[in-house]
């Protein structure tokens, strides 16, 4: 048995007390000074797996985007609240400390695990393009600005999984937001970063300069930081839901007089009052006609393992489901010490995959989508044997537009805009489990705060969430959803939770995702080694919509040299980013066990906390 070499990290793990157990003599393993000693250098391990510890989360937990949503949620579990309460909670603090990808006026998606009765569910919370949207605008007042907002649907989500799943009163999940956003919170760094390189857009618009460029500046990295009409937006919800509930209503029907609040009363009336004064195209009855969507969810079963995903406006189900069924046919395991020939295979697959999403993939109440062609394990046979296993193939181009490769719009407008989300993941005592992965779409959204509300919405009509090619599935269109990448996942073992995790990161997130699941279920990594484990992302040019588009890998930095080389040899075309670049998981995993274990990505602000 070891008795020299013990690394730090095993003898903590074994615990002094089984030193015995594993054969070392009492002095060995309980050496206070010296070589032996826990913390001595020579006690170290040469290589550190993982940089964070997973989370143990005996009674529940939640992994967020920010350590004060992660905190938030986890408070209300243990005052004896649901997964579905701490989701909402956490997506509350994420609105005021992450603004520049979360708002209860943007768009998003949950994907539920219900463990009394063993059903998984989606719940869609996407607005669509207002009524009066022309489609024949200039695809730039699409980017940013009045005419780029989308229905707000992400507090009708909020409202949908209170109702369904949750226990607690409105007013207490948005406690901790509002005190955030009326007291203040320290900055974090990332976000002082993101507020300066939006300054000048955020400058056009006086309602967003007042709160993101306090006297004319963006806020220093740790300043306390407010937002006082969102503070009183999110007050004026829990208001609502009191004064309901002191005139005798049930808990449902005071829910839904703070979505009315939202949606019919004061709020909407104040955003189409903005919106009317300012060009844009939002108006009061868009905010009536909305309502979130309770779906089935898209799922495959990979190597016996039950996989759900969002459905439709989500890509990132079809993706992510496509994306496994087409591996599914090869044995990863067996060739994990050949990083390049795996990594190879996985960039081939999401490129085959992606042609098919591209090529097909809208809005199911406006186009047919061949949802049941694409989730089909004989299709994935067949693009299978598109793919090389030694070689880099062309971003396939049989999936070509039925209206011709040639745009119809400036070649420059072609170039994908990018997205910026956020995400979550909960596990609560009882053993429900929800994911959740919420967006404005790129960075501050539409860049324009909604008049008094301190909300920003998402502005999904940009080129990248919508195509642009008339006659696209995807193309922009009044009413018409635009596609999101989010696509939260619940994985199931003969019926019981085994993972749940999302990622944001726009056009990443499916491959990110991915790559997460082949760490975590092929190679059977722990959650946060599966977490940080070197990933890479395909960036097509001008974007995935157009066949034959020339596809660059970009690595993180961390890949070793020779497997670099190797993927150049294969014909792939490489770059390097930095070494925590790509994607952000937030997830818990059951562990077989039965321990739910939590992890937390360190490429952002994610954090994991349990009870």
């Amino acid at each position: 048995m070891r008795d020299e070499g013990l690394a730090r990290r095993d003898l903590i793990a074994a615990g002094f007390a089984g030193a015995a157990l594993l054969g070392l003599s009492g002095r060995a393993a309980l050496a206070q000074s010296g070589d032996k000693a826990p913390d001595a250098p020579r006690s170290s391990p040469a290589v550190a797996r993982a940089h964070r510890v997973e989370v143990p989360m005996p009674h529940g937990g939640v992994a967020a985007g920010h350590p004060l949503a992660a905190m938030a949620g986890t408070r209300m579990l243990m005052q004896g609240g649901t997964a579905a309460d701490a989701a909402v909670a956490a997506m509350a603090v994420m609105n005021v400390v992450e603004p520049w990808a979360s708002s209860a006026a943007g768009n998003g998606f949950a994907t539920c695990f219900e463990r009394r009765s063993g059903k998984v569910q989606s719940l869609a919370f996407t607005g669509g393009a207002p009524a009066l949207l022309d489609p024949d605008v200039d695809p730039k007042e699409l980017d940013s600005g009045n005419k780029a907002v989308a229905v707000p649907g992400a507090f009708g989500g909020w409202i949908a999984l209170a109702k369904r799943y949750g226990r607690l009163p409105l007013a207490t999940l948005l406690e901790p937001a509002i005190g955030y956003a009326r007291d203040g919170h320290p900055l974090d760094a990332s976000i002082a970063m993101f507020i300066r390189r939006q300054q000048a857009v955020l400058a056009r618009h006086p309602t967003s300069a007042a709160i993101f460029l306090p006297d004319g500046q963006p806020p220093a990295p740790r300043a306390i930081f407010r937002n006082l009409p969102l503070a009183r937006t999110f007050q004026s919800l829990a208001d609502a839901e009191t004064r309901a509930f002191k005139g005798g209503a049930s808990r449902d029907k005071a829910l839904s007089a703070a979505y009315d609040h939202f949606y019919t009363g004061p709020i909407a009336q104040d955003m189409t009052r903005f919106s009317q004064a300012n060009g844009g195209w939002l108006r009061m009855e868009d905010m009536r006609a909305y309502r979130p969507v309770w779906d089935e969810p898209v799922s495959t079963v990979y190597r016996g393992l039950d996989v759900y995903c969002s459905p439709l406006t989500s890509r990132t189900g079809l993706e992510l489901c496509e994306q496994l069924n087409i591996v599914e046919g090869w044995d990863l395991a067996s060739i994990a010490d050949d990083r390049a020939s795996l990594t190879h295979l996985l960039i081939e697959a999401i490129k085959v995959t992606k042609a098919d999403v591209y090529r097909y993939a809208g809005d199911p109440r406006f186009v047919d989508v061949p949802v049941a062609t694409l989730l089909s394990k004989d299709f994935a046979a067949t693009r299978r044997k598109l793919i090389d296993r030694l070689q880099a193939i062309a971003f396939p181009d049989d999936a070509a537009l039925a209206t011709g490769r040639q745009p119809d719009r400036p070649a420059a407008d072609e170039d994908t805009r990018g997205g910026d989300t956020t995400s979550l993941s909960v596990v609560d005592k009882e053993g429900n489990a929800i994911a959740v992965t919420t967006t404005i779409g790129g960075g501050f959204g539409t860049s324009v705060v909604m008049g008094d509300t301190g909300l920003l919405c998402n502005n999904g009509l940009r080129v990248g969430s919508t195509a642009p090619y008339a006659g696209h599935p995807n193309a922009v269109a009044p009413g018409k959803r635009a596609l999101l990448g989010n696509g939260p996942i619940i994985v199931l073992d003969k019926g019981q939770l085994k993972l749940v995790c999302g990622t944001p990161g726009g056009e990443t997130i499916g491959q990110t995702q991915f790559q997460f699941l082949i760490n975590a279920l092929d190679l059977d990594m722990p959650i946060q080694q599966a977490i940080e484990a070197p990933r890479f992302a395909l960036n097509a040019k001008p974007s995935f919509y157009k066949p034959g588009a020339a596809i660059t890998v970009q690595l993180e930095d961390r890949f070793a040299p020779a497997e670099i080389t190797a993927l150049k040899a294969k014909g792939h075309s490489v770059e390097t980013v930095g070494g925590f670049a790509i994607g952000s998981v937030q997830g818990v995993m059951v562990d077989p066990s039965g321990a739910r274990m939590g992890g937390a990505d360190p490429r952002r602000m994610g954090y994991a906390t349990g009870y």
